[in-house]
Formats: structure tokens, sequence, C-alpha cells
């Protein structure tokens, strides 16, 4: 295995992916589609490696959409009719973060601390972008060798609901703690934007006389159930569990872990303290693939 002399903070996207930076597609959405169709393809995507849906105008990228500008429209317009009145770009996060291979992971980080927007894009050989989430970086967690486990995570409050609110009281709870997911009084489950946004796909093509979503009690969506991690693993085994879930979100004592707080470790004080080493595998000098 090849290792890293210069700190995480400086290694370009480049060096961090050497093989998968392009692999994906980004998911466009033009910009006049309505608003019921964001939200669908939402509820389709996000918490993936796409995670936000990129807006375009022909052909070039003008903003995202993620379940954020979707649910923080419905607030201001909870009727059915509002998902065919107004067309992503009503809706859209206009500053799009491109990057480049060049790029730093140090500087990738400080844009997503700064925008809230844990997503950015990459231009790709076929000429369209690939997307760059937060999702993504658990694969650099999964190479990087520390002495830290999940009970080094930071701790911070979990947000929890109880069951039987109505959509209103569920969607002010996560903006008020900025916060995408909410995890149900004592239990494993949780709601997330991810799945407000597949109940509200599913109430608009079914059920035709609501008519104010915000009323609907959070008990008509659809549960996820967070992964509980029963022992103090390795940073870079919790990652890779993360990294195999289809929605990565897991539980140990009272800490719990999203993507992005693996970002935070990865660009916290504590990673850059301890006894790292990030190991990627060594390449050939002639074709330049990767050599087990």
């Amino acid at each position: 295995m090849e290792s890293f002399s210069k700190g995480l903070m400086e290694l370009t996207l480049e060096e961090l992916f050497p093989d998968t930076l392009t692999v994906t597609d980004c998911v466009f959405v033009d910009k006049e589609r309505e608003v019921w169709v964001a939200t669908e393809m939402c509820a389709q995507y996000l918490e993936s490696t796409i995670d936000a849906l990129v807006v375009q105008d022909n052909d070039k990228p003008i903003g995202i959409v993620g379940g954020y500008d979707v649910l923080e429209h419905l607030r201001k317009n909870p009727t059915p009719d509002s998902q065919y009145q107004h067309s992503t770009q009503d809706i859209m996060f206009k500053d799009v973060t491109q990057v480049s291979k060049q790029t730093k992971f140090k500087d990738i980080i400080e844009d997503w601390k700064k925008s809230r927007r844990a997503f950015a894009i990459i231009p790709n050989k076929s000429g369209s972008y690939s997307p760059i989430s937060a999702r993504k970086m658990l694969e650099v967690g999964k190479k990087y060798k520390t002495d830290l486990t999940i009970s080094s995570m930071p701790k911070k409050n979990i947000i929890k609901f109880q069951g039987d609110e109505p959509l209103r009281d569920i969607i002010d709870l996560m903006f008020n703690n900025k916060t995408r997911k909410l995890l149900l009084g004592n239990s494993n489950q949780f709601i997330s934007d991810r799945t407000i946004l597949e109940g509200l796909s599913r109430i608009t093509k079914f059920q035709k006389d609501v008519e104010n979503f915000l009323d609907i009690p959070i008990n008509k969506f659809t549960f996820d159930h967070i992964k509980v991690i029963t022992e103090d693993i390795p940073f870079d085994k919790l990652c890779s569990v993360m990294d195999r879930m289809e929605h990565p979100y897991v539980i140990y004592k009272d800490i719990v872990v999203s993507p992005w707080d693996i970002c935070l470790t990865l660009s916290s004080e504590n990673i850059q303290k301890s006894d790292t080493k990030l190991e990627m595998a060594e390449r050939c000098p002639h074709c330049g693939k990767n050599i087990n």
C-alpha cells in the first residue's frame, strides 16, 4: 500500500479518488420541469452518491435542488396545486459548487461548511458532469488508518419526534435544528427529507382530497431504520459499514453518524493530531492499474 506523506487536507480530489472521481454522472432536471418532478426524483436519489439534482438550462448547470429546497417550498406552498404551478428554477439553490481534479480536500470541505450544501460537480470526460457528495467521502474514510473509533465521533443533540405530529411540526424541527433526519422516540426508526418526499410523491398521485400537505400526520409516512452499532469499531471500519448501506445512518449508544459527520471528522483536529495514515493501492508504473 502507498501512504501519503502530506496531510489529508492538502490532498487533491484526483489523489483521493484516482479511479472513481468521475465514474458517476449527475442527475439533471430541466429548469422548466414542475416541482412534483423534482420531488419524485429527489425521493429516488437523495442520500445516494447523487444527493442532489442539477438544474440545467440548455445543458448548462444553473443550480441544484435537494430535499431542503423542496421542503422549503412546501412550507410556503403546502397545497398539492403548488407542486404543478412552480418549476424547479423557482426553488433551486443557485450557487453550484464546481471543482476540478486539483481542488484540495480542505477547499471543498470549507466550501461545504459555508454553503451548508455537501454537494459539488466536476467536469468529466463525456462532456457532462459528475457529482461529489458527503457520501463519496466515505471512500476516503475507508482508507484512513487511525487510532480513532466511533466513540471518538463528536456527540450532538439527537433530535426526536413522537410519531403523531403533523408534517408541519416535523419540518419545523428539521429546519430549526438544521438536520435532515429525526429519530422516533425510543426506537431505531427515523424520518428524513428523502422519506418525506417519497410520501409526498405517493400522496400526490393517489390521494386527491388532500388540501394541505402540512396537516398530514407524520405516521402516514414510511420510517426508515437506523443501523445500530454495538461495538466501538475503528473509524475506517465505520466508514466501510456506512459505505455498504443504501442510506448511511448509524447510531452507537448516544452517538449518531451521517456521511456529513464523517466529513467533519476527516477535517477535524482530532484526525490531524491522531496517529493516522491514508493508504492507497499501489499503481503499476507501466499501465497505471492498482496492484492488489
